[in-house]
């Protein structure tokens, strides 16, 4: 099993920044995918970004490209997602997935409120 525990979120002022923790735990070997994902209110379910692990590359929202970065420790076990210049319409709740074997994995979510 694969378990996954998000922080970071919170409260923000547009155009700040926050960066999210995905903390991932149990089996972890031949986790090949790595993404973070949203969920606004009344919408459906979004990717944020993604890291393909062979090979790196990365992959972002069209929403967010310039402004998130997506990136991983692996001494640590652990994905960030660094939101920068932040907008209402970033706000939503943000979840980490990881996939092992074809398996998605997902923690139970971050809270990101961007408000003046």
């Amino acid at each position: 099993q694969v378990q996954l525990v998000e922080s970071g979120g919170g409260l923000v002022q547009p155009g700040g920044s926050l960066r999210l923790s995905c903390a991932v735990s149990g089996i972890i070997n031949s986790i090949n995918y790595m993404g973070w994902y949203r969920q606004a209110p009344g919408k459906e379910r979004e990717l944020v970004a993604n890291i393909i692990i062979s090979g790196g590359s990365t992959n972002y929202a069209d929403s967010v490209k310039g402004r998130f970065t997506i990136s991983r420790d692996n001494a640590k076990n652990t994905v960030y997602l660094q939101m920068n210049s932040l907008k209402p319409e970033d706000t939503a709740v943000y979840y980490c997935k990881v996939v092992r074997y074809a398996i998605n994995y997902w923690g139970k979510g971050t809270l990101v409120t961007v408000s003046s």
